[in-house]
């Protein structure tokens, strides 16, 4: 992926994302979008926020919510062609459960806003619904 086609993803896509995680999560999440640096700093979404002590789940995890979100890069191209639009917008519609499918296996807690890692990257992802 060339600095171009970032930019158009980060244009056109990134911003639709943040604010669809950002509803998912709800008050108390910040979430925003880092812009693409080079091939090693794609463009990336990242979720932060402090710990909520909801009981012994909120104790679950050592660590404050630190989650990065990155995307193949042949994803991002692919998204980019004319009959993208409607593969995103599935994709959109299927980011809840996404987020919550990855809680167990990233051993992150959306609910109490903790993770068992200081930093959590969730790369490679697709646009599957």
């Amino acid at each position: 992926m060339n600095r171009e086609q970032a930019l158009r993803f980060e244009t056109e896509f990134m911003p639709r994302i943040v604010a669809e995680v950002a509803r998912v999560l709800d008050r108390g999440v910040r979430v925003e979008f880092v812009p693409f640096e080079n091939l090693l700093l794609p463009t990336r979404l990242h979720a932060s926020a402090a710990r909520h002590g909801i009981g012994e789940r909120g104790s679950r995890y050592p660590f404050d919510l630190n989650v990065f979100l990155t995307w193949d890069d042949d994803e991002i191209v692919r998204l980019l062609r004319p009959d993208g639009e409607a593969r995103f917008l599935r994709y959109l519609e299927s980011i809840g459960a996404k987020l919550r499918a990855w809680e167990g296996v990233r051993e992150i807690d959306l609910i109490s806003r903790s993770q068992a890692e200081a930093t959590v990257l969730v790369g490679g992802l697709d646009f599957e619904a």
